[in-house]
């Protein structure tokens, strides 16, 4: 029996989640909250990387250094990354192991960067549906259906003025932003020194999503259907101590 996550962030690549949302994925982990990670690739052959082994340690040092409590890699081919059926099952298998609340996957695409993250969207919004339906032993076995509550998207979109969607928010990640540095950093083949000014860009970016909403950094998450409350003092204000 797999142990069961609260939450579940899927990246195409190993680094996606942790440029995107890495800061939130720490956070959650730091509230107690049991969080995985999956990558649909291992992102090889990419340039700088000497093979996947290597790749594949430094997603699981960057899972480590974000308190996750679990990364899985599919199979899947990077730069051929495709929403078919077999991947959609493949991750809904995923979900149904790990039973999440909540998903955290990509939203919209990167247009001069990877295709594969627009792809990855898709791929994981099905495999959210196929993860509930009933009734498909062919293709799921003993895996139980398992409903997630909540999918939310995290954005990659670092060249638009704008990359939030509808009903987004901006999650606080001011604790964790430093986490979520060193997680990326990890990835040494793919951010070698030469690329040291990607680092202050991704620090200044949170910076400006977080103060938007009065934080010192921030990562803007967007909920796929609208979003609603039982308790607006609590959400505006917090709960009391």
């Amino acid at each position: 029996m797999e142990v069961q996550l609260d939450v579940i962030a899927v990246g195409a690549h190993p680094d996606d989640v942790e440029i995107g949302c890495g800061g939130t994925v720490a956070r959650l982990a730091e509230q107690g909250y049991r969080v995985g990670i999956i990558d649909l690739t291992d992102g090889e052959p990419t340039p700088g990387s000497p093979g996947p082994e290597v790749r594949l340690a430094e997603a699981q040092q960057a899972a480590k250094i974000l308190g996750a409590a679990v990364r899985v890699t599919l199979p899947l081919p990077n730069r051929r990354l495709f929403d078919d059926f077999e991947t959609r099952v493949a991750l809904a298998k995923e979900f149904r192991k790990y039973r999440p609340r909540l998903v955290l996957g990509l939203g919209g695409g990167t247009p001069t960067a990877s295709p594969d993250h627009y792809q990855a969207m898709l791929i994981t919004e099905a495999a959210v549906f196929y993860s509930r339906l009933t009734k498909w032993p062919e293709h799921f076995g003993s895996l139980e259906p398992h409903t997630i509550a909540v999918q939310m998207h995290y954005f990659l979109s670092f060249r638009l003025l704008s990359p939030a969607a509808e009903n987004s928010i901006v999650n606080d990640i001011s604790s964790t932003q430093e986490k979520k540095m060193a997680a990326i950093a990890a990835y040494k083949t793919q951010f070698p020194p030469e690329k040291a000014p990607l680092f202050e860009r991704i620090r200044t970016y949170n910076r400006q999503q977080g103060m938007a909403a009065g934080f010192e950094a921030g990562e803007v998450l967007a909920h796929t259907t609208a979003l609603g409350t039982r308790d607006l003092m609590g959400l505006l204000f917090g709960k009391p101590d």
